[in-house]
């Protein structure tokens, strides 16, 4: 979502800023700014839209100083304009902030009582309007900021020059995440390793209610009743070079084409096929003794989810139940005894996944969680880590962490399947194999991409979509509905291919394209089943399936797949459905890698 970036430097912060925050571009934004502080005066520069806006702001009238804060702004309170930008500005400081301050209104009410003019409709500007009153009443720095901290409630990152402070900055967490970076007679605050990574791999994650205060020499870290507190030093692998396209036309496309070679890195770390095993992590706890498995996410890590129930119940008869983390804590759930709770997201930091793991820890339920940061928040707080492996993930739409996500759920369905003895030691030799086949299989998707490209543009000017799909497909076809929602723009819903008759049928008429994934499993009879009474009501049908050639002269286009393990299809089947969406998109002349009203890490509520 929102990024921050703060350098306590002896050089020009603002190009260094600039290139920290383009790092951050891949979260998603709408606006973005910079301030700096220069012989103890503040000055910034806001503009909407894309960083290109403010970098060219910052041309044409620079910013000067060696102290500077940065942010880019996905919209929560108030709409994407310069005067709702940040960095928010007194006449005493300047304050960048990820996350929503919940009780703003009652204390916007209580300033203006006092006399204070807002210039804008955002939270933040409480929060600077707050922390003004409390310098000006005399307290200093240090007392000021933990008295404004006291009286805020909600999800905030902080960060905070003062006027005539040249060598300080403060920074505070509470439920978005914010880091430390240590550098040589430099000290900076960043939303996430990524933002710092061109500053610094020497990193302070604050914990819970963290705050600190930071000198060019110095770094001191408090907890939320004020305790200074040492907080371990971390070094960050994240790579000190920018994420480039290659010969991509986009990021999205990029990390399509890279997923057998991900997908081979993440099974890599998961399965010993000389043994013919799956090995996972130490556990502090015995999976033969886990009576139920909650999987708990958002969005496409939600419909990851909905994929391994059907594994976890197929190969180990578990029990499994799958919520959408934003409905999770909220209908106050009921755990088992030995049961095992799974979280899962791409960043670690999703706000409604974090605030579902710390019910079900505070419920005394075991906890795992399914990252591709392994310096997030979830990763620290978890009992058990199981890394995704799928490197940066720069476009805002998942592809490549969905199917990492996919293949370590399946490698973990065989693990929690051999240690309650349901499958034998030939059984999970037998499902290693297979597993190990999937990047073979989406290459060879791949290599026929051409085909996808003359589908979408016969679909990329429809005003709405159907995706359909039966059992473990069903899933699949929900996240090809939300990929061609979130980057063409286009209406589209994923249906179970059995329910069409209960009332989505309704909506089938010639200018409806109905996505149909029909692997030849036991369901394929079925699924084509209700792709033939679509046909009937002039439905343009396009099939994906390895084996229904029969039908496909009837259908509008047949996308043909290479034949795969049941275990397997998932993860090759979610390929096309990403390209479908990816060539509409293109087609269409929409901003891929930044759809609009998107973050990539979502950490409010």
């Amino acid at each position: 979502m929102c990024g921050i970036v703060g350098i306590l430097g002896v050089t020009s912060a603002t190009p260094r800023i600039l290139e920290s925050l383009k790092r951050l571009e891949y979260r998603g934004y709408d606006s973005a700014g910079i301030a700096t502080l220069e012989g103890g005066t503040l000055d910034r520069r806001r503009a909407p839209g894309k960083l290109e806006n403010l970098a060219r702001k910052l041309r044409d009238n620079p910013l000067t100083g060696n102290s500077g804060i940065g942010h880019t702004r996905w919209a929560t309170h108030g709409e994407p304009t310069e005067a709702n930008a940040h960095p928010h500005m007194t006449d005493r400081i300047a304050i960048v902030h990820n996350g929503i301050i919940e009780n703003f209104r009652t204390l916007k009410k209580e300033l203006l009582d006092t006399g204070v003019t807002f210039e804008g409709e955002t939270d933040t500007e409480v929060v600077a309007h707050l922390l003004t009153r409390y310098l000006k009443e005399g307290l200093a720095p240090h007392d000021a900021f933990a008295k404004t901290l006291s009286r805020l409630e909600g999800a905030f990152a902080l960060c905070v020059l003062i006027s005539g402070e040249d060598n300080l900055m403060f920074g505070a967490r509470e439920g978005s995440p914010l880091v430390v970076g240590l550098g040589e007679g430099e000290n900076y605050l960043g939303s996430d390793a990524m933002a710092l990574a061109s500053l610094s791999n020497r990193l302070i994650y604050l914990e819970e209610g963290d705050w600190a205060e930071l000198t060019r020499e110095s770094v001191q870290v408090f907890d939320a009743r004020g305790n200074k507190v040492e907080r371990k030093v971390a070094i960050s692998q994240v790579a000190s070079t920018m994420v480039d396209k290659g010969n991509h036309r986009h990021f999205m496309q990029k990390e399509i084409f890279e997923q057998p070679t991900v997908v081979a890195q993440a099974l890599g770390r998961y399965l010993d096929p000389n043994a013919g095993k799956v090995k996972l992590p130490d556990m502090p706890f015995e999976l033969a003794t886990v009576s139920k498995v909650t999987l708990v996410a958002c969005g496409t890590s939600y419909y990851a989810a909905l994929v391994a129930r059907y594994w976890i119940e197929k190969l180990a008869r578990v029990p499994v139940e799958v919520d959408i983390a934003s409905e999770f804590r909220y209908r106050d759930p009921v755990y088992a005894s030995d049961g095992l709770c799974i979280f899962i997201s791409q960043s670690g930091e999703t706000a409604d996944t974090l605030a579902a793991l710390r019910h079900a820890k505070e419920a005394g339920q075991r906890v795992m969680v399914l990252v591709n940061v392994m310096g997030s928040t979830m990763a620290r707080e978890a009992d058990v880590v199981l890394p995704i492996h799928a490197g940066p993930e720069i476009g805002v739409a998942s592809t490549k962490a969905f199917t990492c996500q996919l293949s370590v759920l399946a490698a973990f369905s065989i693990n929690l399947a051999a240690a309650k003895g349901m499958i034998d030691e030939a059984q999970e030799d037998a499902y290693v194999a297979e597993l190990e086949s999937a990047p073979k299989l989406m290459a060879q998707v791949l290599h026929h991409d051409e085909k996808l490209q003359e589908i979408a543009r016969s679909i990329a000017h429809a005003r709405d979509v159907l995706f359909v799909g039966r059992g473990i497909h069903f899933p699949i076809a929900m996240e090809g509905a939300l990929k061609l929602k979130e980057i063409s723009y286009i209406h589209a819903e994923g249906y179970a291919a059995g329910e069409l008759k209960h009332g989505p049928i309704a909506l089938i008429d010639e200018h409806v394209p109905v996505i149909g994934i029909a692997p030849n499993d036991d369901l394929i009879d079925k699924t084509v089943s209700n792709l033939q009474e679509i046909m009937a009501r002039q439905g343009k049908v396009v099939l994906m399936s390895d084996d229904a050639a029969d039908e496909a002269e009837h259908m509008f286009a047949y996308f043909k797949m290479p034949t795969a393990g049941a275990l397997v299809t998932p993860i090759i089947y979610a390929i096309p459905v990403q390209l479908l969406a990816y060539y509409a998109a293109v087609e269409k002349g929409t901003d891929v890698d930044q759809p609009r009203n998107l973050a990539k890490s979502v950490t409010v509520e």
